[in-house]
C-alpha cells in the first residue's frame, strides 16, 4: 500500500521473518472514522496467521494517543483496554487458525484530537514483522494516587504480556515524603498464566500534625520487566480546605421520557446557611431541570450529596440531544453538568444509561405469567416484570417445560416491539459459580472448584451466554444481569465454618468468577452488571459490614474495567427482609434502652434494606466507586401485609414486647430463608423509589421455592437443607430458633402453589 493509501484506509504490518518461527503474522487494519475534532470510529482488522498452526491467539497493540477508546463494543475477539494498550483474544469458534488462514474482528471506538493507526501489533507476544516476544511491560492502573492522611489508597499493576517465567514485581518508594508507604502488595508475583490479571498494590499515608501534603514517588517494576513509577500525593486532613462546589458526575446521560441525576455538596463547612442553584443553559430545550433547582446547604449537612434531578422531554425526532446546565452560588466558582438525551425512537446503536430502569417497561417471562394466572387471583400481578434465574448451564438452552435464554430474548423484543416507544428491561440471574451457596445446600449448584469448575464457568456458562447477549438481535433491550446471589457474602462470613467457602476463597472460586463475568458482560454497551450484596441481617454488624465494602471494592477493581464494570449493587435477593420498618429506626429506644439490645435486633446496626443499601453504597462510594452507582432492592416476598401485620408502634415499654410487636417482618428469626411462612409479596418494580436506588424489583418470581422441605433426588446438583424443613429447631446461625418454613415444598426454582398463594394473600401493598 502507498504511504497515502495507508494514512487514509488502513495499514499492514508485515510478516516475521523469524526462521522457523512458531509464530508469524500479518494484520491489516482500517479505520472508518467521523467526526471534527473528536469522534468515533469503526476498525476492521484481518488477521492472518503466516506461521506455524494457531490453536488459540491473543491480539495486541498500542494506541498512539491516550483519547483513542475502546468503547467497548467489537466483534470476533474478547476485546479489553488498559491505558493504550488494546488486547483482543480469540472467541471459541476462531481459535484455530491453520497456516495461511485469516480471520476478521473488530471493534467500535472514540477518539478526540487525532486518531492515528496502530503501527505495530503482535500475537501471542511474537511482534508481527518482528523475530520474537518482547519484555513484558509493567502496566499500572493509574500513574498518580491521592491518599487521605490516616487512610490508605490502591493501585492495580499486571504485565503488557505474558512472561517467559514467573516474574516478581516490588513496589517500593524510591524518593519523597517517608509518611507514604506500601502496605500490602509489595511483592507481586505474575505467571505465564496471570500475567495480564490486575493485581492490588495498596499504599497508606502515615497520620501527622503538619499541614504539608506530602508526595512520593513508587517504583513498580522487577527482573525481566520494564517498570513504571506512580506518584502518590497525601491528603492531608489539617489543612482548611477551600470552600467550593462539589459535582457528581458532570456528564449525565437522561433517558427520553424519562429522568437523570446528579450531586451537589460543599467541599467545607460553612459559616452560614449557603443556597446552590442548577439553571438550563445552551442546548436541547426538551433537557430541563424537574427537581431540585434551588439547595440549601447548612452548617449540618455541606457534606451530604443532594440530588438535582434532570428530565428529558418525549419527541418523536431521533436525535440525541444535549445541554449545559449551570450549578451555581454567590461567590463559589460555578460547575457545569453536560447532559445528554438517550433517543429511543429510532437508531438501533445501544446507549449505556446511568439507570436502566427509568423509562422503561419491564419484561414479562411467560413462563412464570402463566403459572401465576392459573392461581386463584394471581391475574392481579401474572403481568409483573421478574426475573429469568440462570442457575444451571442446562438452562441457556432451555427444554420442552423451559425456555431458553433466546426465547425470552426474543419474547422480548417483542413485548419491546408492542409496548410503544418506551424501551425494555429483561433481568437475568448470573447464578452458576462452581461451589455455589458454600454455607447452604438448598442451592448448591452443578460446578465444583475441585473438578475443573472455574474452566467450565467461564467455558461452558459465561461465554456461551456472553455470546448470546452481544448479538445485534438484542442491542435496543436493557439487559440487567444480577451477578451471582449469596456468593461474595460468603466469603465474608463463612471461611471458618465451611470448607467449600474456603476453597470458594481462592484461584478459580468467587472473585475470580465474579471478575470474569463483570469482563465479559459489561463490556456489552446494553448491558447492566449488579453484584449482590446480600442482606442487612448478614452483613449488618460492623464486623462484616467493612469487610464486606472492601472485598467488594477488592473484588471490583481486579476486574479489567476495575469500579466503572458495575452499574450498582442489589440487596435482599430472593430474601424477605423488610424494605423499610416504619414504627422504629436503629436510633429508637424503649424505657431508656437502645432496641439495638434486643434479640431481634442483635446489636446490628440496621433494622431493614432501606437504611442498610443506603449506608451501604454511601461506603462503596467513599472506598472508590463511582458517585452514579445505583442500589435495587428485590422486593418481591417483603411485604409482610395481612392480618399480623402491625399498624403501629407497640405501646409496651419492655424492649422484646415493643419490638416484637412493632416490627412488620414477621420471621421467627432475621437468620430465617427458606420459603418463610406468613410473607408477602412487596412494593411493585418502581423505578428510581429513592435518591440512590435505581429501583424496586422482583427478582425472585413469587412462587418459586426456595428449596425442598425433605430430601428430593435430582441432577441439578441441589441437596436437601433443614432450613427448609418446618420441623428443624434452627443451629447457631438463626438463634436455635425454628425455621419458619412452609411445608411441602418442591425443589429450589420449582413452582410452589401455596406458598404464591400465600404471598399474593399477604402482599403490602395490599393487591386487589
Amino acid at each position: 500500500m502507498t504511504a497515502a493509501s495507508v494514512a487514509a484506509l488502513g495499514l499492514v504490518v508485515g510478516q516475521s521473518t523469524a526462521a522457523n518461527a512458531a509464530v508469524a503474522c500479518d494484520v491489516t487494519y482500517t479505520a472508518n472514522q467521523w467526526g471534527s475534532g473528536q469522534g468515533g470510529f469503526t476498525a476492521s482488522i484481518t488477521l492472518r496467521n503466516t506461521g506455524d498452526p494457531l490453536t488459540s491467539w491473543s491480539l495486541g497493540f498500542d494506541f498512539p494517543t491516550t483519547t483513542q477508546r475502546y468503547t467497548p463494543t467489537g466483534w470476533g475477539a474478547n476485546w479489553s483496554q488498559s491505558g493504550t494498550r488494546v488486547t483482543g483474544t480469540n472467541m471459541t469458534w476462531n481459535g484455530s487458525l491453520a497456516t495461511g488462514a485469516s480471520t476478521n474482528i473488530g471493534f467500535n471506538g472514540t477518539w478526540t484530537g487525532t486518531n492515528p493507526n496502530p503501527t505495530s501489533f503482535s500475537v501471542n507476544n511474537t511482534t508481527c514483522g518482528g523475530t520474537g516476544p518482547t519484555t513484558p511491560s509493567v502496566v499500572t492502573s493509574s500513574s498518580s494516587v491521592a491518599v487521605n492522611e490516616g487512610g490508605t489508597a490502591t493501585f492495580t499493576a499486571r504485565l503488557s504480556s505474558a512472561p517467559s517465567s514467573n516474574v516478581t514485581v516490588t513496589t517500593a518508594r524510591t524518593s519523597g515524603d517517608t509518611d507514604l508507604t506500601v502496605s500490602s502488595g509489595a511483592s507481586l508475583t505474575f505467571t505465564p498464566s496471570n500475567w495480564s490479571t490486575a493485581q492490588m498494590v495498596t499504599l497508606a499515608a502515615a497520620q501527622d500534625s503538619d499541614t504539608a501534603s506530602g508526595t512520593a514517588a513508587f517504583s513498580v517494576g522487577g527482573t525481566g520487566v520494564t517498570g513504571a513509577t506512580v506518584n502518590a500525593s497525601e491528603v492531608d486532613d489539617d489543612a482548611t480546605v477551600e470552600q467550593s462546589i462539589i459535582v457528581s458526575p458532570t456528564a449525565v446521560t437522561v433517558p427520553e421520557g424519562a429522568t437523570g441525576t446528579y450531586t451537589v455538596r460543599l467541599a467545607a463547612q460553612p459559616s452560614g446557611n449557603v443556597t446552590v442553584t442548577s439553571a438550563a443553559g445552551s442546548g436541547d430545550t426538551n433537557l430541563t431541570v424537574s427537581s431540585s433547582a434551588s439547595l440549601t446547604f447548612t452548617s449540618s449537612n455541606w457534606s451530604t450529596p443532594q440530588t438535582v434531578t434532570l428530565a428529558a422531554a418525549q419527541d418523536s425526532d431521533t436525535t440525541n440531544g444535549s445541554r449545559t446546565f449551570t450549578v451555581a452560588s454567590t461567590g463559589l466558582t460555578s460547575r457545569t453538568v453536560t447532559a445528554t438525551e438517550a433517543d429511543d425512537d429510532g437508531g438501533s446503536n445501544p446507549t449505556h444509561v446511568e439507570n436502566p430502569y427509568a423509562g422503561a417497561t419491564g419484561y414479562v417471562n411467560p413462563n412464570w405469567s402463566a403459572r401465576a394466572a392459573a392461581e386463584p387471583g394471581g391475574s392481579a400481578v401474572a403481568n409483573t416484570s421478574t426475573a429469568v434465574w440462570m442457575d444451571r448451564i442446562a438452562a441457556i438452552a432451555g427444554s420442552s417445560s423451559a425456555m431458553s435464554l433466546r426465547a425470552h430474548l426474543d419474547e422480548a423484543v417483542r413485548q419491546d416491539a408492542a409496548n410503544g416507544s418506551a424501551p425494555l428491561t429483561i433481568q437475568i440471574v448470573i447464578y452458576n459459580l462452581p461451589n455455589r451457596d458454600c454455607s447452604a445446600l438448598a442451592s448448591n449448584g452443578e460446578l465444583l472448584i475441585a473438578q475443573d469448575g472455574f474452566n467450565r464457568y467461564k467455558t461452558e456458562y459465561i461465554d456461551p451466554i456472553a455470546a448470546i447477549l452481544r448479538s445485534s438481535s438484542y442491542s435496543n433491550l436493557r439487559i440487567v444481569t444480577i451477578i451471582e446471589p449469596d456468593s461474595l457474602p460468603n466469603l465474608v462470613t463463612n471461611l471458618n465454618a465451611f470448607e467449600k467457602c474456603r476453597e470458594a476463597n481462592g484461584a478459580g472460586g468467587y472473585r475470580d468468577g465474579v471478575r470474569y463475568a463483570l469482563n465479559q458482560l459489561h463490556a456489552i454497551t446494553n448491558v447492566y452488571t449488579y453484584i449482590d450484596a446480600a442482606h442487612h441481617a448478614w452483613l449488618g454488624w460492623d464486623s462484616n459490614f467493612t469487610p464486606s465494602v472492601n472485598l467488594f471494592y477488592e473484588t471490583v477493581a481486579g476486574a479489567t474495567a476495575g469500579v466503572d464494570s458495575v452499574d450498582g449493587f442489589i440487596v435482599n435477593t430472593a430474601n424477605t427482609s423488610a424494605t423499610t420498618e416504619p414504627y422504629f429506626t436503629i436510633n429508637t429506644t424503649v424505657n431508656g434502652t437502645s432496641i439495638r439490645q434486643s434479640k431481634w435486633v442483635d446489636w446490628n446496626w440496621y433494622v431493614d434494606e432501606q437504611s442498610f443499601a443506603t449506608a451501604l453504597r454511601n461506603a462503596l462510594i467513599g472506598r472508590g466507586f463511582r458517585q452514579g452507582l445505583g442500589m435495587l432492592i428485590d422486593t418481591s416476598r417483603n411485604g409482610w401485609g395481612g392480618s399480623a401485620r402491625p399498624t403501629g408502634p407497640s405501646t409496651s415499654t419492655q424492649l422484646e414486647d415493643f419490638v416484637n410487636q412493632s416490627r412488620v417482618d414477621r420471621r421467627i428469626h432475621a437468620g430465617n430463608w427458606c420459603n418463610q411462612n406468613g410473607a408477602g409479596m412487596g412494593a411493585r418494580p418502581t423505578a428510581n423509589p429513592a435518591a440512590g436506588f435505581d429501583a424496586y424489583v422482583w427478582i425472585k418470581p413469587p412462587g418459586e421455592s426456595d428449596g425442598a422441605s425433605r430430601d428430593i433426588p435430582n441432577d441439578e446438583g441441589k441437596k436437601f437443607d433443614r432450613m427448609c424443613d418446618p420441623t428443624y429447631t434452627g443451629n447457631s446461625l438463626n438463634g436455635n430458633n425454628m425455621s419458619g418454613a412452609l411445608p411441602d415444598a418442591p425443589l429450589s426454582g420449582q413452582w410452589f402453589s401455596a406458598q404464591f398463594r400465600q404471598l399474593l394473600q399477604n402482599a403490602y401493598p395490599p393487591i386487589n
